[in-house]
């Protein structure tokens, strides 16, 4: 019993670190995509830095909701 107890305190805050972890590889993704795009279309640029920094934005949200939740 004592086990579990203990491994609930230390893997407790694993969520914030693999929703850390997410995030920087959605925004890494995210940032790749819209230089190709800009390097395929550069008149479309200023729509696709838009869209780029909206979807960067709710890719960095989620790190957000996951410290919210961590129990202190």
């Amino acid at each position: 019993m004592f086990a579990f107890m203990l491994a609930a305190e230390l893997s407790g805050p694993i969520h914030v670190g693999l929703a850390a972890l997410g995030a920087a590889i959605g925004v890494g993704l995210i940032g790749k995509g819209a230089s190709e795009a800009v390097g395929r279309n550069p008149g479309a640029s200023t729509k696709i830095m838009v869209q780029a920094i909206l979807a960067i934005a709710f890719a960095e949200a989620i790190v957000f909701y996951a410290l919210f939740l961590v129990k202190q």
